[in-house]
This record gives structure tokens, C-alpha cells and sequence, in this order.
């Protein structure tokens, strides 16, 4: 079993690779066919003015004397403006190669657009825009394209744009049947892209409706929200959806991204199962998901620009969080979120791309709207296969514990069938050995705890001194800190030194100081009055006392008189007498936090050390206030 568990965990690894390649391989053949149109379009050069006053028509922009007119790149953006925008560009012809030719302004967001096409004394005026409703357009397109004159004669081209969005112009000439062939191909690449996504969406709202996991319906919501945001970003969405909702056009983008965000958020959580792994960031995730929502609602009735502005605030943070969150469960080996990472990289790169193209701080030669297409399409198709891959574990798992219960059911029907016709033969007999093993089986676990609680108590006696020994001390200190720390009562700690211990082995020997060290542990344990009071040897010659519910000053008072009692107890050893005398450290605080006992122990023995430097035998007591 284990076997067949990891060959399929190789297998879906390399699945996951080859769809990947996959996927990025044919995005690039078909990047490479639908922006190879040099042959038939190009992209004039612009020029844009920065006339303090923004003329409403030609005729006012031609009365200026003091227009200047200066190169810009193609696409100009301009970013989040208000103001109308001028810009104009030179024909050799108006008609290219001698074809008809048309004038694209590939974004469809632009609220008002007017153009005029000057030869010589001809103007010709054109209008469009999404402030108007898509079926007054004269050419039907999901992006605004306006007609040239059919001849050959020079022309020159001005535009006035003004929108509450981003101000992006980028402008292309083509000719008509190229153009038509070109949109042709595009469509078809759109369609398939945005039946991608609606298949991806059904299918897993239907693998909701079977096994009611909500990770499916949030990944339904997800892709379903982000194929219309994609729509309303390409124009589609105002041309095939709501082509006479103007009001609902200029709030679309800021509504359908706002919603898509806040389904990726719900369901990044819980395809990665945050909330059993990390409690701080789910709560991160709840916070992003509520903001996002109430987004959504407000999108409507704030203006664009301000909804949009919080969108890409909120996009950055999102970005930062979920790709952050899903590194690090890769590196702690949580499976899948390593394949996650990288399914929405590619989806959150291109999307913070987009976003900077748009605020004007990158400047990328391939359309926003493109690069959102592209990384929707490999983020969607690798999301899908890590569900399934998920759904796949999951199904394996409950096919097992299926398995595994009908053979525990199995062996329990048999089992009691047994036991029923045993019953039946010798139920006499039967309860007499069930009665005599029961209490053979008491006698022996008595025996066995009898056994293990002198087994522990021996682990925790020193031999030589006979009192409790380092171990012992190590699990009452945690388990009296815990104490404290739950009843808020103070926890003191003594470390006790015997003073000039190694001149009583060098003068004496090793068995006088054995004697001498069992002398001083009887009386330590001798001096303790209650109960709980603990004293341990620490090592050596040096011990430790836990004294519970015990303040600074009684502490204190308690170790000084165990170190006069010891100077005015000389240990007799054949008939000759040895002083000894000790030095002490004592601290108490009620504990506060995990660990604090040990602090509390650091703290004690400091004050140990500073009792020997200042001179031996004296004891030096602090105080610690809680935490």
C-alpha cells in the first residue's frame, strides 16, 4: 500500500509538470499567432499635448495658438484622470497597402471617445465610448473601431478621450479584411477560453451538488466571477450581457473583480485548510474575505475610480498573503499547497502586472486584458487538476476507511457468531474461566502497579541522600508552574550551594563528603513542614526547593533559617566535628506564560551566584513581579 501511495504521488507530480508545459507551450503558439499582424497593422506614432485648458471639439483645439505637441509612446497611458486627453498621429494614408482600412483603440473601458479624420478640408467625426449604450455603436465591436476613408490620400488623426478610469490609448491601424480575419481568430480564442471556464465552473458546482464540499461551490464562484470580470474587461461582457446598462458598465469592472477576489480568498482557505494549521491566518483570511465583500456591495455605489484604487490595495495584500501562506505550508510538506503555490503565481503575477500596466508604473507591450487571459488559463487549468487530485486522495481515503470498516464489520459479525455458539456449547464453563482469568489478570495488574509505583518512585529517589532527585524536580517544577500559572499564586525557587564543599573532599575524602552531603539533605528535608514543600538534590552539592503558594518574604525567611540551623549543626563524623554552612538564591513569581518556572529557576540560581560572590553563606532573595 505504502508502495502504490508514493508511485502515485510521482505519477501526479509529473502529470502536474507535463500539463504545465503543456499549457505554457500552447499559450505561446498562440500568443505567436495573434500578435504576428505586422503585415497588415501597425501601430502608429503618437503625440499627445499638455494645453492647460482641454478643448471639448477641433475647432476649439485648433483656435489655441499655444498647443504643443509632444512624442509619446504607443499605448500612452495617461492613468487614473478624469480630464479629456488629446492625441494625434499622421496617415501616409488612410488607406493601408490601398486597402480600407480601420483605427482600433483596444480598450474597451474608455467612458468618451471623439475622433476626427482631417484631409485637408474634410473632417470626418467619430464618437463612441462606454457612456453610451453598445447598440448605438456604428461598428458593432467589443472594442471601439472606427472606419477611414476609402482613398488614398494623407490624413491626419485627432483624438479627445476622457473616462473616470484609466486613460490607456493604445491605437492600431489595419486593414478591414485583416482586421476581420484577425478578430475571427481572436473570437474563436476567446470563445474557448471563456468555455473553458464556464465547463470548469459547472463542473465543479455539480461535484458540489454530489458530495457537498463546500471547496467545489467556492471554486465555482471563483472561476464564474472571474470569466465576467475577464468579459467586462474585453468588452464582451457589455456586448453580448448588458449592452443597454450603462450605469452597470462604468461599476462592472470594480463589482465582478471585488466578488472574484473575495471567492479566491474563501476558497484558498479552505483548499489549503488554514484554519487547522494556522489560527492567525485564518483570521488574516476572514478579515481579506469580509473586506472584499463589503467591496463588492459598495463597488456599486462608489465611484470607479475610488472602488478600484481599494481593489488594487486589497489585490496587493491578497498576492502578498496567499502566495506567502501557501510557501510556507510547502515548506513545512503539506502537499498540495507547493502545486497551488505555483498554479496561482501564474495568475497573480499577470494580475499585478496588469495592475501596474494600468496605474502606469509598467509599461508592457502585450494588452492587460491579454496577460489576465493567459494566466486565468493556466491558474484554472492546474487549479482543476489539484482538485481533482485532491478529490482523488480524498475519495482513496474514504474508499479505505469503507474498506477497512466492512472488514472490521466482517470480523465482528463473525466474531459474535463464534462467541454466540460458544456461549451455547459451554456458557458454564465458560463464565467459570472468564471469572478465574479476570482475577488471575487483577492480581497481576495489581502486582504490575504495585511494581510500577515503587519502579518510579526508586527513579526519583537519589541513592546517595535519599530525598528526591534531579528528575523528580524537573516534573514538579513544571507541573507546580503550570499550577501557578492556572491559580495565579506565587511559585518560589531555592538553589542551595553547600559552601567550600571541594576543600571538605581534599582535607577529608570523598566518603566524609558523602556524609557530609546526606547530612545537610536530612536536615533540608527535616526543616520542610508542609506537604507540597519539595526538596531535591540538584547535583552535587547543590539543591533545589520548591516551596508552592509561597511569596518573596516567607521564602527567604525559611532559607535563613535553614542556613542558621545548618551553621549551628556541625555534621559529626568519628568523632570529629565539621561546620558547614551554605549560600541560597531565591526567587518567586506567579508564572504568567509557558516556560516562565524556567526563567523563574534562571533567576534563583543568579541569585545563588551573587549569594557566593559576595562572600558565602547568606542568602540572597529577589522579587519578580508577574508578567
Amino acid at each position: 500500500m505504502q508502495l502504490f501511495a508514493s508511485t502515485k504521488l510521482v505519477t501526479e507530480k509529473w502529470l502536474f509538470i507535463l500539463t504545465s508545459l503543456l499549457v505554457v507551450a500552447v499559450l505561446i503558439v498562440i500568443t505567436r499567432s495573434a500578435l504576428d499582424d505586422t503585415q497588415h497593422s501597425f501601430s502608429p506614432d503618437l503625440r499627445a499635448t499638455v494645453a492647460g485648458t482641454s478643448p471639448g471639439t477641433l475647432t476649439e483645439l485648433e483656435a489655441q495658438t499655444n498647443t504643443d505637441w509632444h512624442p509619446v509612446t504607443n499605448p500612452i497611458s495617461f492613468g487614473y484622470s478624469d480630464k479629456a486627453h488629446w492625441v494625434r498621429f499622421s496617415l501616409a494614408s488612410a488607406s493601408l497597402d490601398s486597402q480600407p482600412s480601420y483605427i482600433e483603440i483596444d480598450y474597451p473601458l474608455l467612458d468618451n471617445i471623439d475622433l476626427w479624420v482631417v484631409q485637408g478640408e474634410a473632417q470626418h467625426h467619430f464618437s463612441a465610448g462606454d457612456n453610451e449604450p453598445f447598440n448605438q455603436r456604428e461598428l458593432r465591436y467589443n472594442s471601439f473601431l472606427f472606419a477611414l476613408p476609402e482613398n488614398d490620400r494623407p490624413a491626419e488623426v485627432f483624438v479627445r478621450v476622457q473616462s473616470s478610469s484609466v486613460v490607456k490609448l493604445p491605437v492600431k491601424v489595419w486593414q478591414r479584411q485583416a482586421f476581420s480575419e484577425y478578430t475571427a481568430n481572436t473570437n474563436l480564442i476567446m470563445g474557448l477560453f471563456f468555455g473553458l471556464l464556464l465547463a470548469i465552473g459547472l463542473s465543479n458546482l455539480f461535484f458540489f451538488f454530489t458530495t457537498r464540499n463546500l471547496t467545489f461551490l467556492f471554486y465555482t464562484g471563483y472561476v464564474l466571477c472571474f470569466g465576467l470580470t475577464l468579459a467586462s474587461l474585453h468588452g464582451f461582457g457589455y456586448k453580448y450581457l448588458w449592452p443597454n446598462q450603462v450605469w452597470f458598465q462604468s461599476q462592472a469592472v470594480g463589482f465582478l473583480a471585488s466578488a472574484t477576489l473575495f471567492f479566491a480568498v474563501i476558497f484558498s482557505g479552505s483548499l489549503l485548510e488554514v484554519r487547522q494549521h494556522s489560527p492567525f491566518f485564518t483570521k488574516c483570511f476572514r478579515a481579506l474575505a469580509l473586506s472584499f465583500l463589503v467591496l463588492t456591495v459598495s463597488a456599486l455605489l462608489l465611484d470607479y475610480a475610488i472602488s478600484i484604487k481599494v481593489f488594487l490595495m486589497l489585490l496587493t495584500i491578497t498576492v502578498i498573503l496567499i502566495m506567502g501562506v501557501a510557501i510556507w505550508f510547502a515548506v513545512r510538506r503539506i502537499s498540495i499547497a507547493g502545486y497551488y503555490a505555483l498554479a496561482w503565481s501564474a495568475l497573480l503575477i499577470s494580475a499585478l502586472s496588469a495592475s501596474l500596466d494600468n496605474l502606469g508604473v509598467l509599461n508592457i507591450s502585450i494588452p492587460s486584458q491579454v496577460l489576465l487571459v493567459y494566466g486565468a488559463t493556466i491558474e484554472a487549468l492546474m487549479l482543476s487538476f489539484i482538485l481533482a487530485m485532491s478529490y482523488s486522495r480524498q475519495r482513496d481515503q474514504m474508499m479505505q476507511a469503507k474498506e477497512q470498516a466492512l472488514d472490521q464489520e466482517r470480523e465482528s459479525v463473525s466474531a459474535k457468531q463464534e462467541l454466540i455458539e460458544l456461549q451455547r456449547r459451554t456458557q458454564d464453563e465458560l463464565e467459570y474461566k472468564v471469572q478465574e482469568r479476570t482475577l488471575e489478570l487483577e492480581i497481576a495488574l495489581r502486582e504490575l502497579s504495585d511494581a510500577n509505583r515503587e519502579l518510579e518512585k526508586l527513579n526519583t529517589i537519589d541513592p546517595l541522600t535519599g530525598i528526591r532527585n534531579r528528575r523528580h524536580f524537573d516534573k514538579r517544577l513544571q507541573a507546580e508552574g503550570r499550577r501557578s500559572r492556572r491559580e495565579q499564586t506565587p511559585l518560589a525557587l531555592a538553589m542551595i550551594d553547600i559552601d567550600h564543599f571541594k576543600q571538605i573532599n581534599d582535607q577529608y575524602g570523598h566518603s566524609v563528603g558523602d556524609t557530609c552531603i546526606r547530612h545537610v539533605a536530612q536536615m533540608l528535608h527535616s526543616l520542610l513542614k508542609r506537604p507540597s514543600d519539595d526538596v531535591c538534590r540538584y547535583g552535587g552539592e547543590e539543591f533545589a526547593i520548591i516551596l508552592p503558594n509561597t511569596e518573596t518574604e516567607g521564602a527567604g525567611q525559611l532559607i535563613e533559617s535553614i542556613r542558621q540551623q545548618l551553621a549551628d549543626t556541625p555534621c559529626i563524623i568519628d568523632n570529629e566535628s565539621i561546620s558547614l554552612t551554605l549560600s541560597g538564591g531565591v526567587a518567586s513569581a506567579i508564572i504568567s506564560h509557558e516556560d516562565a518556572e524556567i526563567e523563574l529557576l534562571k533567576l534563583a540560581d543568579e541569585r545563588l551566584y551573587a549569594a557566593k560572590q559576595a562572600g558565602r553563606n547568606r542568602v540572597v532573595v529577589t522579587s519578580v513581579k508577574p508578567h
